[in-house]
């Protein structure tokens, strides 16, 4: 005799009453990959399984494997301490100063605008926007130059950030070629996703940047050279988008990423003035020699003592010798990963510095 089969009834609970209908199916991963085979550009970067990984994975079910990096990003402790990382001023009495992550959130932002036009990867352009500054220490781009005597080869930001501060989240090998790869100086991406973060990148910085010096005071929205505000206008909503549609142009024209003239000069003008004006301004510069003093005694404090470091100091990793190669590399992960406020409270407190003596931002 046949057993007969029983339909269970799994109870099921709304938030506003059962209205939200769907009614399609769930589409797993490697049905949503197929899919994006076919409807990709040819050049974009193809999701496959768990993808390519240092340490090998499972697929998940449902998720590419670049969304499965997005999401690892976004959860990740280097991500959320860039609300604390400065972006140009040191720890902004103004909340509406950019910060390393409001920056990385804009440059999603262009990146994505980009590549969804592009038919590129989203999810892939997504997480290497979001995690491409994840090495930069506090107080700004000093922090390499304070970093980089105890470095081998030196201290720069997105190879860092790939290579040891991103490591433990075992990404994709083009999410981390991505972010190594964001700057203009090293060698350029693997992946078209990934060119198109390094334009996003320079596009929203020299856009916010300049809106956060009038801001602060030190510049005004008419010492725009007229060359620039010519091109791509004096409004940041117009400039980006100016500049947004010249990739777009180029990608059109030439198949390849790239920015199409007159918007490329004008962003050539647009950031050389941002370094003369803003960057490199004097009281910048003694600002950035306050900041290299403090976190080169920073690091050589803890290198000295390593047992303060909390990774030591919690049997994460063994004890290094006092004031070794090590003992330095331990420590320069245990600062560049802190927060302006933090480094500059640690200023106060270990090193004795007075408040006065402390970098502002200015």
């Amino acid at each position: 005799m046949e057993r007969a089969s029983l339909t269970v009834e799994v109870p099921v609970r709304h938030a506003h009453g059962p209205g939200a209908f769907v009614g399609g199916p769930v589409v797993g991963r490697a049905e949503r990959e197929a899919l994006l085979d076919h409807a990709l550009a040819p050049g974009a970067a193809r999701p496959r399984g768990a993808g390519d990984r240092a340490r090998a994975e499972e697929p998940d079910p449902l998720r590419l494997c670049f969304e499965r990096d997005l999401d690892r990003v976004k959860h990740s402790r280097p991500w959320r301490r860039l609300a604390g990382k400065c972006q140009v001023f040191v720890a902004p009495e103004d909340d509406h100063l950019r910060t390393r992550l409001t920056h990385a959130v804009e440059v999603a932002q262009v990146a994505t605008g980009i590549g969804r036009a592009a038919n590129l990867c989203l999810p892939l352009v997504e997480a290497i926007a979001l995690a491409h500054d994840c090495g930069h220490g506090p107080a700004g781009h000093a922090s390499e130059e304070a970093f980089s005597p105890y470095v081998p080869g030196g201290y720069d930001h997105a190879v860092y950030g790939a290579d040891v501060t991103l490591a433990p989240l075992n990404l994709c090998s083009e999410t981390l070629d991505g972010v190594r790869n964001h700057s203009w100086r090293r060698p350029a991406p693997a992946t078209a996703e990934g060119e198109v973060v390094a334009w996003a990148d320079r596009i929203a910085y020299v856009c916010h940047d300049f809106e956060d010096a009038c801001r602060a005071g030190i510049l005004a929205p008419e010492d725009l050279p007229c060359g620039v505000a010519e091109v791509v206008g004096t409004r940041r909503s117009e400039q980006i988008g100016t500049f947004v549609l010249a990739v777009l142009d180029a990608i059109e024209r030439t198949g390849h990423v790239g920015m199409s003239e007159p918007a490329a000069g004008a962003l050539a003008e647009f950031r050389a003035f941002n370094f003369e004006r803003i960057y490199l301004r004097p009281a910048a510069r003694r600002q950035a020699d306050r900041v290299v003093a403090l976190l080169r005694g920073l690091v050589e404090h803890f290198a000295d003592v390593p047992a303060r470091l909390p990774d030591v100091a919690s049997g994460a990793v063994p004890t290094p010798p006092a004031g070794s190669a090590q003992a330095a590399a331990r420590a320069v992960h245990y600062v560049s990963g802190m927060t302006d406020r933090f480094a500059l409270r640690l200023g106060a407190e270990v090193l004795g510095w007075r408040p006065d003596d402390l970098p502002r931002g200015v």
